[in-house]
């Protein structure tokens, strides 16, 4: 993939909210256990996983590298910077399409408790690099993962996670 604009950074922030039908602790415990996380993570669920390792803690690391239909490597690396238990997780990642660095994120997920469950923020701040084309793309990849998160929890409300 040739750059489009080289050197160019294209910023934006969404923030996305859900009421969640689980507790806080079930919710975040979703995104902490890697066999848990692994199962919903995707949001491309006809990729094929080519890697994928969770370190969830502050200062760990996540991987996750899936090839689309075409073999080509959609590369997620996240970087944990801070984790409160229940409560909070904050990381950065970069992604990229085969070896071309498309963009690096800071994200920053919520749990509060509410009556439905738990009241679950995700807010993201992206900068797309050298002219790479979103059109909007992150936001909505970003919602399906969210949407297989919730089936997730509803799907398996009553194990261990």
């Amino acid at each position: 993939m040739t750059p489009a604009s080289p050197g160019s950074a294209a910023h934006t922030t969404f923030t996305i909210e859900r009421q969640l039908k689980a507790d806080p602790k079930r919710a975040f415990r979703a995104w902490a256990d890697p066999a848990s996380k692994q199962k919903w993570f995707a949001c491309h669920g006809d990729w094929t996983t080519l890697e994928y390792r969770l370190d969830f803690r502050a200062g760990g690391s996540e991987r996750n590298y899936t090839a689309d239909g075409d073999g080509l490597l959609h590369a997620y690396d996240a970087h944990y910077l801070d984790v409160v238990e229940d409560i909070r997780i904050v990381y950065a990642y970069e992604m990229r399409l085969g070896e071309t660095r498309i963009s690096v994120s800071l994200a920053t997920v919520t749990f509060e408790p509410s009556a439905a469950g738990t009241r679950m923020l995700f807010t993201e701040q992206v900068v797309f690099l050298d002219g790479y084309p979103d059109d909007g793309m992150r936001r909505q990849g970003t919602e399906l993962g969210l949407d297989s998160f919730e089936a997730f929890l509803e799907r398996d409300a009553g194990g261990v996670h």
